[in-house]
Parts: C-alpha cells; sequence; structure tokens
C-alpha cells in the first residue's frame, strides 16, 4: 500500500512539474518616470528611433527599414546587448498617436515583445512617461522569464533614467 501510495504521489508531482513547465509564462514590465520637460518635447525625442541609442544602455543602433516619419506600419531594426547575448530584431510600430502613445511589437526570435510608451503632461513643464515590455517567452526563454523580468525592469529603470538626464540638460 505505502508503495503504491509514494507511486501515486511521484506521478502526481511529475505531472505538477511537467503542467508548470508548459504553462504560458508572460512578463509584464511597467516602469514610469516624471520628467521637467514638456510632454511634447519628452515624446518628440523619446519616439524617434533614431534617439534609441543615447538612451537605451542596451541598444547599440537603429536603422530604418522604411522610410521615416514614424507611422502605424513602420519598421526599425534594432542591434542590442542583453544578459550578455547579442540580438537583432525589427519592431513594427502598430499604434502611434503623436505625443500621447507609442506601440511596437517584433515576432522574431524567442522571446516576442511589445513596447508601448505614454506620455502625459503633469503640468506644461513636467511629463510622464511609462515604458512598458510585455511578452510571451517560448523555449528556454520561457524557464528564465523570472529572471528576465527583474533583469528588463532593471534595464527599464537605468535607461528611462538616462532619458532624463538627456533631456533636463537640454
Amino acid at each position: 500500500m505505502t508503495s503504491l501510495t509514494s507511486m501515486t504521489s511521484l506521478t502526481s508531482m511529475t505531472k505538477l512539474t511537467v503542467d508548470v513547465l508548459e504553462m504560458t509564462v508572460a512578463v509584464d514590465v511597467l516602469t514610469e518616470i516624471v520628467i521637467t520637460r514638456p510632454a511634447s518635447v519628452v515624446a518628440a525625442y523619446a519616439a524617434d528611433p533614431s534617439n534609441a541609442p543615447a538612451w537605451y544602455t542596451n541598444i547599440k543602433s537603429a536603422e530604418w527599414q522604411t522610410e521615416p516619419p514614424l507611422r502605424a506600419g513602420s519598421r526599425v531594426a534594432f542591434a542590442a546587448r542583453f544578459l550578455g547575448r547579442q540580438l537583432a530584431y525589427t519592431y513594427e510600430i502598430s499604434e502611434f498617436i503623436p505625443g500621447e502613445r507609442l506601440v511596437m511589437r517584433t515576432a522574431q526570435g524567442p522571446f516576442p515583445m511589445e513596447t508601448t510608451y505614454t506620455w502625459e503632461a503633469m503640468d506644461e513643464r513636467s511629463t510622464r512617461m511609462t515604458l512598458r515590455n510585455r511578452g510571451e517567452p517560448a523555449g528556454f526563454s520561457k524557464l528564465a522569464a523570472p529572471f528576465m523580468t527583474a533583469a528588463i525592469r532593471r534595464a527599464n529603470r537605468k535607461d528611462l533614467a538616462s532619458l532624463r538626464v538627456i533631456l533636463e540638460k537640454s
């Protein structure tokens, strides 16, 4: 009887482990900052992909794949380094409301991602900017999702702080 109970318990534990491994583990990181510059200035600078390497620590280059200006359907290729790995990916702009909201998505690689920027005027001199990264990792990246969430959060905080320094100097 004891060995049957142990077998049942082991089978249940194995099934639970497999179920946990097969779950979709989503990454959803929302970061915000207040920048002492008008919303129009913050939005114009942050929404320009050409400026990304200046304020995103991990982005090494940004290259337009479509003709500027930025609009829904625009595509921009980025080269980056994250968690010690070289990454190359192309974002497609899915929504752009100048001065309010930018949504871009990539479906490439083991970690498809959606990035959203929003800008909200706090007053005529200050802007709240949010940066949200959401994705559903696949394969090995699924197992690393909790670690990636923490790393993305740290990187986003640094990036928004860099953006604030750049914009508040000008």
